[in-house]
């Protein structure tokens, strides 16, 4: 009887050693950390009843510095960073580029929509709102998909920085066309509209170079790339995660497009007083100083140079996958053992970091649902705000309450519940994080769809605002509710960003491999070009009185997409530690020095006994 139970132990061992063997070759990460941090993989066949089996040893405590074992990350608090100066300097960038953007885009319904000299106010094109939905659309569809060649141009030739630069030349051009073609002169001429089209042509390619590096290049400023233990200001041992800084890195990058947003402060009444060009002059000053404090901070920006084929490897390899059904075909390995000669250019790591790529992408897979309604807060919600009564407040200025949500909000979970979740070790994943963001979208949704059905019930034109009879001083006014009361639908909308989009920047850098990072992000970004594509699919419903059927199928169709997720990728919260990959996207050379004490220029941890002050 002994000798069976020595034997099922022997094999239930070895079972678990070829489980965790497969296991390591699909995550590498954990393969690293149980290279460090051995696990008992079965307990030695011991005769007699298992009784006499000695209890396992509980593993010691990592002493402070050290990488935290699988007890402690299992237990311990786990706390971020604070910031490297290079990383506030990226994001007053890219705040002075947004600035730039939406203090453009936000007027531009309004600016293609009414006539120079017409009934609805200070006007530019006068092309109607059926033609200013389409091609506003379709600028933010251009917007999004020229990340992809900025992405490709980035890994493969320039690297991060350089893209960049030559994106903002690029955007300058088409910004003084955008400026020099809506003064009035040219508006009476009617050079307006080519000069129009060229510009979001050309501002949409240097948007492109722009969005798809400056969010990995962020990231990369902060350089700790492993977990480690310390002790907080009361000498309790914690857990300093580099994921947990990251996290704060984007929710802090969020905040700062968003206060580059409140340019629509300015721009609505600058359009309305003087004219549209103004607007777009101020819009052009703010690109420029944005510009010169990105050349300013050349020589200390962390920028990982560029990785020659890799992309154009990637997209072989995954033509492999397809060709041959099978996710491991590309291998050398595999090649091989099928008695083949091996003539790719890559190796077996570069496959895997192939193979994670696709399993987050999968998520962005559903992304374009939420796009599409987040593309109603500049097109359709600017209408909207139109057919309801200003009370002398510009329709266009109503969509700075998705921006001061955004403002608001962030602080209060970044500083507030975010930690005092994890300080009682619960940890609110991304997956979570992106379904709950999917949700709050569609009650944005729902809530326009009603504030419609109130619009239609409301004199003096009801189902057909802005009729005949509704003028006043000769210009047209909106049905008799206050426009005001479209403002929680913003509110909700820039909650539902910082769940879903904040969220996403952070999971496509995480999860991208090292030599990867910018051109994952843009396909992150191609899912908002998707979402315009199907907003333009809407076009034909864009009429009263179905504005109210088009907000509703929205605001379904936004949920049933966050349940979609939850069902599909719920599993995906588990395996998170194991999916995270940030090891090895920035070389040695460029991280940050240390100072005489080993103390760390990027962080106020000091992994000695003097204990550590850190972001909770």
């Amino acid at each position: 009887m002994a000798d069976h139970e020595s034997d099922a132990a022997r094999l239930h061992a070895t079972l678990e050693e070829v489980k965790l063997e497969e296991h390591h070759q699909q995550h590498p990460a954990a393969a690293d950390r149980a290279e460090k941090e051995p696990i008992q993989q079965g307990l030695p066949a011991y005769e007699g009843s298992t009784t006499d089996l000695p209890a396992e040893k509980e593993e010691p405590d990592t002493p402070v510095g050290g990488e935290p074992n699988l007890r402690e990350q299992k237990t311990l608090p786990r706390i971020g960073e604070r910031l490297p100066y290079s990383v506030f300097l990226v994001a007053i960038v890219e705040l002075c580029e947004r600035f730039t953007y939406y203090g453009c885009q936000g007027t531009y319904q309004n600016y293609v929509t009414k006539s120079f000299h017409g009934n609805l106010g200070t006007g530019g094109l006068g092309m109607g709102n059926q033609a200013a939905t389409g091609l506003v659309t379709f600028y933010q569809f251009w917007c999004y998909v020229t990340p992809l060649v900025g992405g490709l141009i980035s890994d493969q030739y320039l690297g991060k920085y350089k893209t960049i630069l030559y994106s903002a030349g690029v955007y300058m051009i088409g910004l003084l066309v955008l400026t020099c073609t809506s003064i009035p002169d040219s508006l009476s001429s009617g050079h307006a509209l080519g000069g129009f089209v060229a510009s979001i042509l050309l501002t949409g390619i240097g948007t492109g170079g722009i969005k798809a590096n400056v969010s990995p290049l962020i990231a990369e400023q902060y350089t700790r790339r492993h977990m480690e233990v310390a002790l907080d200001k009361k000498g309790k041992r914690v857990i300093i995660d580099p994921y947990i800084t990251v996290q704060h890195i984007y929710m802090m990058f969020y905040w700062s497009i968003n206060i580059g947003a409140l340019s629509l402060l300015a721009t609505p009444y600058m359009e309305r007083i003087i004219g549209f060009w103004s607007a777009y002059t101020l819009a052009l000053c703010m690109f420029v100083v944005g510009t010169t404090l990105l050349v300013l901070g050349r020589k200390i920006y962390v920028d990982r140079p560029p990785s020659g084929t890799v992309v154009v490897d990637a997209f072989r390899v995954i033509t492999m996958m397809a060709k041959r059904r099978s996710m491991d075909a590309p291998k050398p390995s595999y090649i091989t053992e099928r008695g083949q000669v091996s003539t790719v250019r890559w190796d077996d790591q570069f496959v895997e970091e192939v193979k994670r790529t696709l399993q987050a992408c999968k998520v962005f897979l559903v992304y374009p649902i939420f796009w599409m309604c987040y593309s109603q807060f500049s097109t359709n919600f600017v209408t909207q705000a139109m057919q309801m009564r200003g009370h002398g407040i510009p329709n266009d200025l109503m969509q700075n309450f998705d921006p001061i949500a955004i403002i608001v909000f962030i602080p209060i979970l970044d500083y507030g519940v975010y930690p005092l979740l994890r300080k009682f070790n619960i940890r609110f994943r991304p997956i979570s994080r992106i379904v709950f963001g999917f949700w709050v979208m569609s009650l944005a949704m729902a809530y326009a769809a009603i504030l419609q059905h109130y619009i239609y019930m409301a004199p003096p034109c009801y189902g057909d605002p802005l009729c005949g009879i509704a003028m006043k001083d000769g210009k047209k006014l909106g049905n008799d509710i206050h426009i005001a009361i479209q403002a929680p639908a913003y509110v909700l909308i820039g909650v539902g960003e910082i769940f879903a989009s904040a969220t996403g920047y952070e999971y496509a850098y995480t999860k991208a491999p090292p030599r990867m990072k910018a051109f994952v992000q843009s396909l992150f970004l191609l899912t908002t070009a998707f979402g315009s594509a199907l907003a333009l699919a809407f076009l034909p419903a864009l009429y009263n009185p179905a504005f109210m059927f088009v907000y509703t199928g929205l605001a379904a169709g936004c949920f049933l997409a966050g349940c979609v997720i939850w069902v599909l990728f719920r599993k995906l919260n588990e395996m998170e530690d194991d999916m995270n990959f940030i090891e090895g996207d920035v070389d040695a050379g460029q991280k940050q020095n240390t100072d005489s004490e080993g103390n760390t220029d990027d962080t106020e941890a000091n992994t000695a006994s003097k204990g550590v002050e850190a972001k909770n």
